[in-house]
C-alpha cells in the first residue's frame, strides 16, 4: 500500500500509542444491516453520466445525501444505540456534535423511544438545531455550549460521568464503525460488476474505516481512496507518523470531515485496509459544489463533494475503470452560497484583490476602469479607505476576471499607471483582516 506523504502540518503534536485492536468482523456487520432495515435507506448507486463522459470511466454515486437525515450518520448512530441494554437506555444518551452525528442520534432517540442530550456549539446555524429538535422530538433535548465542537464535546463528557449516561461517539466507537460499514454491503450488492476504485470522505474515520474493511474482507481487489480536506489532514498525517496524531491547527470549512485527531480506532483499521490517503483543496470543494447543483441537479454539504473533487488526480488511474464516490451528505446551509461561490473563483484564479492606490485628482477612478480593467473585468468590491497622502488614496478593490491568464497583464497596467499597491491574495493575514 502507499500513502501520499509531505502532508505533516507544521503545528502537530503527537499522543500516546495506539490503544486499539478492534477490526470489523463480518457478521458483525451484517447483523448491523439487519438492524438498520426500515431504519436507513438503501439509498441508490447511481451512474454520473457527466463524470463518467469527463473521466472517461463509470462514475457511480452512492448517494447517501438521500438518507432521511441527508447523511449516512444514521446508519452508525442507530446502531450504536439499539445495541444498548435495558439499564443503559433507561439513564439515556449524550453525544456532542455541530451537524450530521446530531440528527443521526436524534432520529435514533425518537425511533428507539429514549432520552437523548445533545451538546452543539452555540454558534451553529439555526436551521442545524430546528433540524435536530425536528427529528428527535420530545427524546432529544439539546444544549448550546461554548464556542467550538471540542467545548461541546468537554460539557457532553462531563454529563456522562456525572450523571453515568452513555457517550455516542460520533466515529471513534465499534457499533458506529460497524453501522457505517453497511455502506460498503450496499454497494457490493447493488454493482454489476466488480468495483476498481472507490472513494470515500474522511473525517474522524468511521465511514472509511466500516467501509474498507468490508472491501478487504468481500472485494479486495478494489481500491479504497480516502479523501481528505487540505486543511485538515489528520488521517493522512496520522498514518504518515504511524501514530494518532492531534493537528493544533485545521481549516474547518469542510465542517463534515475536518476534525483535529481521527478516532483510535478507526485509525488502525484505515491505515491497515485503506490504499491511499490524499487530500482536495477547499477551493475545488466549492467548485465541485456548484457543478454537482448545476450540472446534477445535486445539492451538497462540502464533505459530501470530497470524493468527486479529487477525481482529476487520478484521471489517469480510473480511465475506463469501474469507481464509486460516496457522496455523503447535503446539510448545506444556503447562508454559505457567497463564501463558496468565493472560494470557487479563488481557487480558479478568477477573484483577486488589491489595494489600490488612487491618484488624488479628477478623473483617477474613470481613468481606472477605463484604462487599466480588461473589458470583461468586473469589480465585485469597492471599499475606499481614509485618504493617507496627498498623492494618493488607498481602496481594497476586488476583482473577478474572465481568464485566469489575464491576471499578470492587469497587474502590469497598474504599475505602468501607478494604480498599484499590494496584492492580497498571496498575503493571508492582510487578506483576512480586510475582506
Amino acid at each position: 500500500m502507499h500513502f501520499e506523504t509531505g502532508l505533516l502540518n507544521p503545528n502537530t503534536f503527537i499522543l500516546g500509542d495506539l490503544k486499539t485492536t478492534f477490526f470489523p468482523d463480518l457478521e458483525q456487520i451484517k447483523e448491523a444491516a439487519k438492524t438498520l432495515e426500515g431504519v436507513a435507506a438503501l439509498t441508490p448507486l447511481m451512474p454520473s453520466l457527466n463524470y463518467s463522459r469527463k473521466f472517461d470511466a463509470n462514475v457511480m454515486l452512492k448517494r447517501e445525501d438521500l438518507q432521511q437525515v441527508r447523511s449516512y450518520k444514521i446508519r452508525g448512530a442507530f446502531n450504536k444505540i439499539n445495541s444498548l441494554s435495558d439499564e443503559e437506555r433507561a439513564k439515556g444518551i449524550v453525544c456532542a456534535s455541530a451537524g450530521n452525528h446530531a440528527q443521526g442520534v436524534a432520529f435514533a432517540c425518537a425511533k428507539l423511544k429514549i432520552n437523548g442530550t445533545i451538546f452543539m456549539p452555540s454558534p451553529t446555524p439555526k436551521q442545524k438545531i430546528e433540524q435536530v429538535e425536528m427529528f428527535g422530538g420530545e427524546y432529544a433535548k439539546i444544549v448550546l455550549t461554548g464556542d467550538t465542537f471540542d467545548d461541546a464535546y468537554k460539557a457532553s463528557k462531563i454529563e456522562c460521568d456525572a450523571l453515568g449516561k452513555i457517550f455516542v461517539h460520533p466515529f471513534d466507537d465499534e457499533k458506529i464503525i460497524e453501522g457505517q460499514a453497511t455502506v460498503g454491503l450496499e454497494i457490493i450488492e447493488q454493482s454489476k460488476d466488480e468495483i476498481d476504485y472507490v472513494f470515500v470522505p474522511v473525517g474522524g474515520g468511521g465511514l472509511a474505516s466500516g467501509l474498507s474493511t468490508v472491501f478487504h474482507l468481500l472485494s479486495p481487489n478494489t481500491k479504497v481512496i480516502g479523501v481528505e480536506p487540505e486543511g485538515a489532514p489528520s488521517m493522512s498525517t496520522s498514518i504518515f507518523n504511524k501514530e494518532n496524531t492531534t493537528l493544533s491547527l485545521i481549516e474547518k470549512f469542510v465542517d463534515g470531515a475536518a476534525v483535529q485527531r481521527v478516532g483510535d480506532r478507526t485509525f488502525a483499521i484505515c491505515k491497515e485496509y485503506l490504499e491511499k490517503m490524499v487530500t482536495v483543496p477547499e477551493g475545488k470543494v466549492c467548485q465541485t459544489i456548484l457543478d454537482l447543483y448545476n450540472k446534477e441537479a445535486i445539492v451538497v454539504e462540502p464533505a459530501g463533494a470530497l470524493t468527486l473533487s479529487v477525481l482529476d488526480q487520478f484521471a489517469d488511474e480510473i480511465k475506463g475503470k469501474n469507481v464509486v464516490c460516496i457522496v455523503s451528505g447535503s446539510n448545506n446551509d444556503i447562508t454559505r452560497t457567497a463564501e463558496i461561490k468565493e472560494r470557487a473563483l479563488l481557487y480558479r484564479g478568477l477573484k483577486h484583490y488589491f489595494i489600490i492606490r488612487f491618484p488624488q485628482r479628477a478623473g483617477a477612478l474613470r481613468e481606472f476602469l477605463n484604462e487599466i480593467l480588461g473589458p470583461e473585468d468586473d469589480i465585485t468590491f469597492f471599499e475606499y479607505k481614509k485618504k493617507t497622502s496627498r498623492e494618493d488614496g488607498p481602496a481594497v478593490v476586488g476583482i473577478e476576471l474572465k481568464d485566469r491568464k489575464d491576471l499578470d497583464p492587469l497587474i502590469a497596467r497598474m504599475k505602468s499607471r501607478n494604480f498599484f499597491g499590494e496584492y492580497l491574495n498571496d498575503k493571508p493575514d492582510l487578506f483576512e483582516f480586510l475582506i
